[in-house]
């Protein structure tokens, strides 16, 4: 079974300074028929205005990745971590027994653009702890490429939930299968542009919820960029 997400279905926060679309119940937005799927949390897609961005706030017992689109994030934590993170860079956060944070824009003239992405631990009370690596287009295109994993495989960051997150890239005639093992779930997001998923036409901000299918099949893509996530059920 496959049930579309349309983007102009999403959540949406416009706080000046921040615009957000919220895939799933998340702050002031609450649609009890959206507070997740499988393990996956949240998917907020985030615009962070010129000069501003997020104070420091905590975080607890949650598996956090960010996917930067354009502009620069910059992070800083109370891990001792200070970094850039550019877009092709994946970050991921294991909150743990707890971490502070902030995110800012320091860009004079250009806005922040990212995915926000929380999924659910598989262990609890762990030492928090930052990863963060490159993962350049050539190995995304026609292809889809792991960066997130609960065993590090193919060089992803390493969570510690049961899922997997791949990124792709698909233009064209190019296309692509990943196959579901019984019992999990799919969830396809449409970053940007606009394809086929399982012959569904989804175009960016869309997503597809995949239940009960043996497969996840892109095609007919169009600039397209997505993130297909393997889930437990």
């Amino acid at each position: 079974m496959i049930t579309l997400r349309k983007s102009q279905e999403r959540g949406y926060a416009d706080h000046g300074w921040l615009k957000s679309f919220h895939s799933f119940s998340f702050a002031n937005y609450f649609d009890p028929q959206h507070m997740g799927f499988g393990n996956l949390r949240v998917i907020n897609e985030d615009r962070i205005a010129a000069g501003t961005g997020f104070g420091q706030h905590g975080h607890r017992d949650m598996e956090i990745i960010s996917y930067v689109l354009s502009g620069e994030l910059a992070h800083q934590d109370t891990l001792g971590n200070v970094k850039g993170i550019p877009p092709g860079d994946v970050q991921r956060m294991s909150a743990g027994t707890g971490v502070q944070h902030s995110e800012f824009n320091h860009a004079k003239d250009q806005t922040t653009h990212f995915l926000q992405i929380w999924i659910q631990p598989n262990v609890t009370g762990i030492a928090p702890s930052y990863e963060q690596k490159t993962f350049p287009e050539s190995g995304k295109r026609g292809r889809l490429q792991l960066i997130a994993s609960p065993d590090g495989a193919q060089g992803s960051v390493l969570i510690h939930a049961d899922a997997r997150v791949y990124a792709g890239l698909f233009d064209g005639s190019e296309s692509v299968s990943l196959a579901l093992p019984t019992a999990r779930k799919g969830y396809v997001h449409v970053v940007r542009g606009e394809l086929e998923v399982n012959g569904k036409r989804l175009v960016a901000g869309d997503a597809a919820k995949l239940e009960d299918e043996a497969e996840v099949a892109l095609s007919a893509g169009r600039q397209a960029e997505m993130l297909v996530f393997d889930l437990e059920a």
